[in-house]
């Protein structure tokens, strides 16, 4: 086939360009760019407010409830703050008297600037726990958690990283992952808001404790909120039949309330209970109660002296089993900064 010459400037003719070429160069070489562009800017005109993680889900409900506050026995903590920006702190905790737990004493330590985060503790066993946060950018964080124990079965490595994005937030995390034949336990959630008062999200469980044996387990996330956030609403649903649902709500300033269901309906088994809690911030204590379908009726009392000293005292009755606990303890806390220092330096938040 016979080349086509085009003319130039100068009027000659330039046989090297073809039409082709010009149809070519004519082309955006930036399509797929701009198409995410135009996606982006369209996402950020609909204006949808950050919605949280999925491990934080609950994070009202847990705060308000004193299902993993309520201890029995009695326990001490003492604190002593060498820094605050950047915060160091050193902790001495005591737990003894427990109907469930044997006497232990744990000793931990904290160092916290904007971008690092950094936990470690060693109890009287031997048993040792780290935590590493690592902040590369507002949103990007970078977790890792270890645990060292002498009794088989109890060590843990834990790989986390977890990305906020303007409207959703994306995690992914990996348990005692062996890279070899991939066996260990990975999880991964992705949480997006649809609207500017509902979310809705994914999350997926994969198992594979040999190389011959693998699970995956899906949930469902939903998440609704008032536009002042003093309510929300939350709904985990997992197709093997189990379901749990919350609600929290902002009664006053110093008024919280929130109810807990879950819900087994498995063929091999088939169970629900109900949870009904209540916390009151007063100006210098804080007092939760709590009620659950189970029979059990418990309380949690904080009472702040000082700003270095609290007291508190728990209780449980269980009507069914006709048992009860009673706990008490206290923290102090002390430092070696002047008052004037504490107020005019700056508390660091970890990523």
């Amino acid at each position: 086939m016979a080349s086509v010459s085009l003319p130039t400037k100068n009027g000659l003719t330039d046989s090297s360009a073809s039409p082709s070429s010009s149809l070519t160069d004519a082309l955006p070489s930036k399509a797929p760019f701009s198409y995410y562009n135009r996606f982006a800017k369209w996402r950020a005109d609909l204006g949808l407010p950050f919605p949280g993680n999925v491990e934080n889900l609950q994070k009202e409900v847990k705060a308000t409830h004193l299902t993993n506050l309520f201890f029995d026995g009695a326990r001490a903590d003492l604190t002593k703050s060498m820094s605050m920006n950047p915060l160091f702190q050193v902790t001495h905790s005591f737990a003894l008297g427990s109907q469930t737990s044997a006497p232990s004493y744990n000793f931990g330590a904290m160092f916290a600037n904007e971008k690092v985060f950094l936990q470690g503790g060693v109890d009287h066993d031997g048993n040792v726990n780290a935590r590493l946060n690592q902040g590369w950018s507002p949103g990007n964080v970078s977790k890792f958690q270890a645990q060292m124990s002498s009794q088989p079965g109890h060590n843990l490595l834990q790989v986390e990283h977890d990305y906020q994005g303007q409207d959703y937030s994306l995690n992914g995390k990996a348990l005692n992952p062996w890279p070899t034949d991939l066996t260990g336990i990975y999880i991964g959630s992705y949480l997006q808001s649809v609207t500017k008062n509902l979310a809705l999200g994914v999350e997926c469980l994969y198992q594979r404790p040999a190389p011959e044996i693998s699970e995956l387990a899906t949930s469902y996330i939903a998440k609704l909120s008032g536009t002042d956030k003093n309510w929300i609403a939350t709904a985990n649903f997992q197709p093997a039949g189990i379901l749990q649902a919350t609600y929290w709500q902002k009664l006053s300033e110093k008024v919280d309330v929130a109810a807990d269901l879950q819900v087994i309906a498995a063929p091999a088994r088939r169970d629900a209970i109900a949870t009904l809690g209540v916390k009151y911030d007063l100006r210098l204590a804080t007092f939760r109660a709590q009620v659950d379908s189970g029979g059990k009726v418990s309380a949690l009392l904080e009472q702040r002296f000082t700003p270095t000293f609290t007291f508190m005292l728990s209780g449980e009755i269980d009507h069914w089993k006709n048992a009860a606990k009673v706990g008490f303890g206290v923290i102090m806390e002390s430092t070696s900064l002047s008052q004037e220092e504490l107020e005019a330096q700056m508390a660091v938040t970890p990523p």
